[in-house]
């Protein structure tokens, strides 16, 4: 094995998904502990005390306790290097979300144990599928009451239609919770023990505790030793190729706040968890991880990321290769060849100089508007390109102008970067070239005014269209006067021709009265 394989082997990229609030950050900054990034964990609520979650950077986000941006941290674990993307929860977020999930081998869904499968957490899922990675879930919140888990289980296999493959079960929960029966490692893992020596009881060959140990007469033992049975006899047998291909889910229980089950977890995710593998390239070739040319693909940018610097930063995903600080790359998109000179690595807003990175890290280059969100780059002489990432199309649109009319310049600038960094999109009147804003979720216009205010000293003036449905139509088809007030007129950034309809009936009219017309839409 040659050394570029053996560090591309011990890569692992993942994503962690979620509904809002079901610990998501929380199990990230217990990871971090673990790894010796940080000394304690800051759960993501904790503003009065001023000791914030460490993914949580941004200045919105640590007002309302919420992860709105996507964050990147890396560290070492077991002799891994773990690459670990927190994706925000919040059902707005989704365009920032969806192009992070493009950059991960594998995925960890965190699910609260008392709301189980959350319609966030269903949306999500749903890429990650599509993508046929592997998932891995996490039922969270196990010191509190929660719900039958073998409803949890049934409820996951119903609405994701997934296999579950129970790692470890409850023994009680709430002020009740005894611990944990680990299947995998043959143990029974204690919530309250003295020290570390007395955390872990063996099982004996029957499954069963020895009698001399107290717990093994505790009723709720006993309950849990019947679903044990149950699991034995119905439940799904564990499949590694089935967990590879996304088909059959690992499901593990614990407390990321309480600390408890998160470090068996982890083990077993860093044992099971695929490297990184070949990339699918845009002619229908594929490129293996550890082929000698180096290339990657832009899955985010982010302006601000140090608001007394006011920098930009791409963020790659490095699919082939070992980058190397001052190696020269080819843009695929405009064949315009960079220097990287100045690229990093990150622990949330923490960053450090990289020298060299393999396929599976991410890294952040400084940007001075030479990036889009899924551009390629490539070192070699033949050309590697990505295939594009999906984008999304908007539901809710604003027009949005600048509140104060001497502040254009700014005004211009602030746009300009936020729309590269795919927070909302961007579209203009198609006669009147006046601005119009699209987002999935209204929370991303009040990231955009807040943070066009704070970062770019621009206050901005957002008036509603409300919801509209969105459709490109081919240039050769279009005559502006198919437009009225019940369906807008607007081109995107490329220039394209779309229509903002007011509601599908609006649509379903336009389509009767032209049925020639091809209307298409994003994701």
């Amino acid at each position: 094995m040659n050394k570029l394989t053996e560090k591309v082997n011990s890569r692992r990229t993942f994503a962690i998904i979620s509904h809002p609030d079901a610990g998501k950050t929380t199990i990230t900054e217990q990871m971090l502990l673990f790894g010796g990034i940080i000394r304690n964990a800051g759960t993501v609520k904790a503003r009065k005390s001023g000791h914030y979650a460490t993914s949580d950077w941004m200045e919105i986000e640590k007002k309302r306790g919420i992860s709105v941006t996507s964050s990147v941290m890396q560290f070492e674990y077991d002799n891994k290097r773990m690459n670990i993307l927190d994706t925000p929860g919040h059902q707005d977020c989704s365009e920032d979300t969806y192009s992070t999930l493009m950059a991960v081998d594998a995925a960890v869904m965190v699910i609260d144990s008392a709301k189980g499968v959350e319609p966030q957490t269903k949306k999500l899922f749903k890429v990650v599928k599509k993508r046929g990675i592997p998932i891995f879930t996490f039922m969270n919140k196990l010191d509190r009451d929660g719900r039958d888990p073998l409803d949890l289980t049934a409820e996951l296999e119903d609405l994701l239609d997934i296999e579950c493959v129970a790692m470890n079960w409850p023994i009680g929960m709430g002020k009740q919770l005894k611990g944990l029966y680990d299947l995998a490692n043959k143990r029974v893992e204690l919530y309250r023990h003295e020290d570390d020596s007395d955390r872990f009881l063996p099982l004996n060959e029957d499954g069963t505790l020895d009698n001399n140990i107290a717990l093994s007469h505790d009723s709720l033992f006993e309950s849990t030793l019947a679903d044990i049975e149950l699991l034995k006899e119905a439940g799904n047998n564990f499949d590694l190729d089935k967990i590879l291909r996304g088909d059959q889910t690992p499901v593990f229980f614990g407390s990321a706040l309480a600390n408890f089950g998160v470090e068996t977890f982890l083990k077993s995710f860093v044992e099971l968890a695929p490297a990184p593998k070949e990339h699918e390239l845009i002619d229908n070739t594929t490129i293996a991880a550890d082929d000698d040319e180096f290339s990657g693909f832009v899955f985010k940018i982010q302006a601000n990321m140090n608001p007394n610097h006011r920098d930009r930063i791409a963020f790659i995903r490095i699919g082939s290769g070992e980058f190397q600080k001052g190696m020269d790359v080819t843009l695929a998109r405009t064949n315009k060849v960079i220097r990287l000179n100045n690229a990093t690595e990150f622990m949330s807003s923490s960053r450090v100089q990289v020298s060299e990175a393999v396929a599976g890290d991410i890294i952040g280059l400084y940007d001075t508007g030479n990036f889009q969100i899924g551009d390629s780059i490539y070192a070699g002489k033949k050309k590697i390109e990505y295939p594009e990432l999906p984008q999304f199309t908007p539901e809710i649109f604003m027009r949005v102008t600048a509140k104060n009319v001497m502040k254009q310049k700014s005004f211009h600038k602030g746009m300009t970067q936020l729309v590269q960094e795919g927070a909302v999109q961007l579209y203009r009147g198609y006669a009147t070239d006046d601005y119009i804003l699209g987002a999935v979720g209204q929370l991303q216009f009040e990231v955009f005014a807040f943070r066009m205010k704070n970062e770019y000293n621009s206050e901005v003036e957002l008036t509603s269209l409300g919801g509209r449905v969105a459709r490109w139509i081919n240039p050769d088809q279009l005559d502006p006067k198919m437009s009225s007030s019940r369906n807008l007129l607007v081109k995107d950034r490329e220039g394209e021709p779309l229509f903002l309809f007011e509601n599908s009936f609006a649509e379903r009219w336009f389509k009767d009265k032209y049925p020639d017309v091809e209307l298409t839409s994003k994701l």
